[in-house]
């Protein structure tokens, strides 16, 4: 009877509390009893036996719910994707080799001391002529690019506008019941807005428009090292996204710091594209003339694409600026993106103030610590030792612009 008892238990599966299993193994008339009928009783005991165990499981089970693990309540296995990062966020010597004779001294300490070790660049530029401020690690400033990320969207948006696609209160149907207008798709980045958007242009005109403002051409006029970003002459495959992915994320595109900070300065200054130059001498300085490649028709559309990028400061994307500086009204866009093992990180902004007119980007690149909110907020690093440096009071000292002339490249 033993042997049919472990069987039981063994067939079962179950382990009986001790005082079940003294209740059984104490009990006389188990350990003596001789069946007469060895079929009919087995049957009897494996049915109080049965009785005796389905007991005691509920027994076990109201006492004690938390030390019984059924099955189903084993939670699911999911695989998760963890994309993998093979650069560092993080560089020592940041802008050691850089040619700094021709730069504003305060813009730039305050660039490095904001920058701090983070892997990336900071370019300032003086939206009203062109000259670049400061340039911190100038060899990533000038290297090829890389993808925009959501800062294409800038480009995007002003290109919508041009094509009369929008105003900044249209509401684009996002699908299902969702719409957004322009000015909270681009205070929160909205990728199936631009998408939409970039459908709706073609590639024709979103190329066309791009080049206009200064993608997939030289930004700097007469910089030694400034290598070229790419835009490509056709739109990217379908299973790539289309074009549709190339005005939401950039993608196929090689964007380069400077190409975005002229791009900035014309949207702060109302429409100029100006050639960027940086000094490297105090002669060169004080010989400096502004260089305009193009005047863009966008004066109209500012306003239109200014509520949404302020409002990505405020409470969007690239509000973590505000946890540093927030004297002066401040507008930008956020990028974040990766490709082949490393994140890049990216915002291009301005100051909208009457004095110490200056554009800011910042462009990171690295693993996880690496997005576009960390750029933002090292861009109001930036400003707040700027405005401690009394760089935005008017009547401060500001480089001079000196009268523009055209140039072609």
């Amino acid at each position: 009877m033993n042997r049919l008892f472990r069987l039981l238990l063994v067939g079962t599966g179950l382990c009986l509390v001790p005082a079940v299993w003294a209740a059984h193994v104490n009990t006389p008339a188990l350990a003596t009893h001789k069946p007469k009928s060895t079929k009919v009783n087995e049957s009897q005991h494996t049915r109080r036996h049965m009785r005796h165990l389905a007991s005691g499981r509920r027994t076990a089970q109201t006492a004690a719910p938390h030390a019984t693990l059924s099955r189903t309540s084993v939670p699911a296995r999911h695989h998760i994707y963890r994309e993998r990062f093979f650069v560092s966020s993080f560089a020592e010597g940041i802008g050691a080799r850089d040619l700094t004779e021709g730069e504003d001294p305060i813009v730039r300490q305050a660039a490095l001391d904001a920058l701090g070790n983070m892997n990336g660049t900071v370019v300032a530029v003086e939206p009203t002529s062109g000259r670049v401020l400061a340039m911190v690690n100038q060899r990533l400033a000038l290297s090829s690019g890389a993808q925009p990320c959501s800062t294409i969207k800038l480009a995007v948006a002003l290109a919508a506008l041009n094509e009369g696609l929008v105003s900044k209160e249209t509401e684009v149907s996002l699908g299902g019941r969702s719409r957004m207008n322009l000015t909270e798709a681009l205070a929160h980045s909205n990728n199936a807005y631009f998408e939409a958007l970039g459908r709706k242009l073609g590639f024709e005109k979103v190329a066309y428009y791009a080049h206009e403002y200064g993608l997939g051409e030289l930004a700097g006029y007469d910089i030694p090292g400034e290598e070229l970003g790419e835009y490509p002459d056709e739109v990217i495959p379908e299973k790539l996204g289309g074009v549709g992915k190339m005005c939401s994320f950039g993608e196929g595109i090689s964007m380069t710091p400077l190409q975005l900070g002229a791009l900035v300065s014309a949207i702060a200054n109302g429409g100029t594209l100006y050639y960027l130059q940086h000094p490297t001498t105090p002669e060169e300085i004080a010989n400096f003339q502004p260089r305009i490649k193009r005047q863009l028709d966008i004066a109209s559309l500012i306003p239109e694409i200014s509520d949404g990028m302020a409002g990505a400061v405020m409470y969007g994307t690239a509000r973590r600026l505000g946890l540093n500086f927030n004297e002066e009204e401040i507008l930008g866009k956020t990028g974040t993106c990766s490709h082949e093992g490393t994140r890049f990180g990216w915002f291009a902004s301005y100051a909208n103030t009457t004095a110490g007119r200056i554009v800011v980007v910042v462009f990171l690149e690295g693993g996880r610590p690496t997005f576009g909110p960390r750029a933002a907020e090292i861009a109001g690093l930036m400003y707040r030792n700027l405005y401690d440096h009394n760089f935005f009071i008017a009547g401060s000292p500001q480089p001079a612009a000196s009268k523009a002339v055209s140039s072609s490249q």
